[in-house]
């Protein structure tokens, strides 16, 4: 074998040879700072190096060696020290109690066939711990090691040898195996809570883009209904081309409500969606949450696109929730910036009383985050997400209020999910479009609450 190959196969042994430790159960870390497992080995190690110190005091006794309570002690504490090693450097912890044992075996003959019983109890667990925490490989190397090595040392023992590795071995693989299996589920878990917050938040948008395409098509049956009446003696076929928009546009209210309809809820109440008119309602409820708010604007007020005005408003809404969520006691600051060709958005919150979770945030994995994102995608706008350099959290959105970029977003969905929301204002004749239309039924069917 050439030194190359030699390497590699160091490498392989070497390199990534221990899975990192899995979280305690909240039975096992006392007042949330103190692991109970590392303590008990702390004690158990204790107690292994009196009963080791006391059994080689013995047995250099018996054969008459020369007293040396300095040597005694070091092998003493040789022996119990891995035990303190092995939740955090598992097969550093192992080597070292292999080491121990034959340091003892060589240095101090001990009386009897076997080992001494505290080299053998920190042997076990961190052979257990090896099997839980190293890769396969490592612990088939552990055990082949183990059973060599004690036929090497103490030919007699070797039977026994065998049936007390097996104990941590096959406890350790059962444990190992469960675990495994609990970070899979975990792990579905998270994947499908995410896709399940996504899919919630596009059918809530699905029932704004409900109410939102009802009421302007419950607008142009109105219109077609009453234009014929603002001419004297129309021609027939004016009135009959108006009368067949008004029937398109009844025939599409009645597809709309079959197909969008069945996303609503049973029970919901009706009510207006809101807007960024209603902000200051919004920002007067989240200093009632515990964080203090100052808003600002900026650039000439305009009247926003319903789309964009209920979209703006749910950004704030859930930047704002999340500033209360992580950060209570926080001073958010919310930006509301007016331009030509657009509205732009900036909710910044310092740490407050408690950091933020950067890893749920710092890649934008919040499902609210994958919400104001969905709103922001849809009206062709984009919002970014992520952690300040003082601990804080920044949420940026640029809504356009130009209808081809709203046009182009909609092109690019391909229709593949409901991305429409708006809010339900008035229609032209006063009165709300939730509950009018020509029909004699709700725009909407049922209407929505935020």
């Amino acid at each position: 074998m050439d030194v190359d190959a030699a390497r590699k196969f160091a490498a392989t042994f070497v390199t990534d040879s221990t899975n990192p430790p899995t979280p305690r159960h909240r039975w096992l870390v006392w007042r949330g700072r103190f692991d109970l497992v590392e303590i008990a080995d702390v004690i158990t190690a204790l107690i292994c190096f009196g009963s080791a110190d006391s059994s080689l005091q013995n047995d250099y006794a018996r054969v008459h060696l020369p007293d040396s309570a300095g040597v005694l002690l070091l092998l003493a504490l040789l022996v119990a020290a891995p035990l303190v090693l092995r939740t955090r450097f598992p097969l550093l912890a192992w080597v070292g109690s292999a080491l121990s044992i034959m340091w003892t075996h060589f240095a101090v003959p001990v009386s009897g066939p076997g080992f001494l019983p505290a080299s053998v109890l920190v042997y076990g667990l961190c052979l257990y711990a090896v099997t839980v925490r190293c890769r396969p490989r490592i612990v088939v190397a552990a055990a082949v090691v183990t059973v060599v090595g004690a036929g090497a040392l103490k030919p007699t023992a070797t039977i026994a040898v065998i049936f007390l590795a097996a104990i941590p071995l096959l406890l350790g693989t059962l444990v190992r195996q469960w675990r495994s299996g609990e970070l899979r589920l975990a792990e579905q878990e998270r994947r499908h809570s995410g896709e399940r917050a996504l899919l919630e938040e596009r059918q809530r948008i699905a029932r704004e883009l409900h109410d939102v395409v009802a009421h302007h098509m419950s607008v142009i049956a109105i219109q077609a209904e009453a234009a014929p009446y603002k001419a004297a003696d129309p021609p027939p076929e004016l009135v009959e081309s108006f009368g067949d928009i008004r029937a398109s546009a009844l025939a599409g209210l009645t597809e709309l409500r079959r197909v969008l309809g069945v996303l609503r809820a049973d029970g919901q109440t009706t009510a207006p969606q809101p807007g960024l008119d209603e902000l200051d309602v919004l920002l007067d409820s989240a200093r009632n949450g515990g964080v203090s708010v100052t808003a600002t604007r900026s650039g000439d007020p305009m009247a926003l696109p319903e789309g964009v005005d209920l979209s703006a408003y749910r950004i704030v809404q859930e930047a704002l929730s999340n500033a209360m969520r992580h950060a209570p006691g926080s001073h958010v600051q919310v930006h509301v910036g007016y331009r030509p060709d657009g509205l732009a958005l900036d909710v910044r919150n310092d740490p407050g009383q408690a950091r933020l979770d950067q890893t749920a945030h710092a890649a934008g994995g919040g499902h609210g985050i994958i919400g104001m994102r969905e709103r922001a995608s849809m009206l062709g706008g984009s919002l970014d997400a992520g952690p300040t350099e003082d601990g804080g959290f920044l949420v940026t959105a640029v809504l356009p209020t130009t209808t081809d970029r709203q046009e182009d977003a909609a092109i690019t969905a391909g229709g593949q999910s409901p991305d429409g929301s708006s809010p339900d204002r008035s229609s032209p004749d006063g009165s709300s479009p939730d509950r009018s239309s020509p029909d004699g039924h709700g725009a909407n069917g049922r209407g929505d609450t935020p």
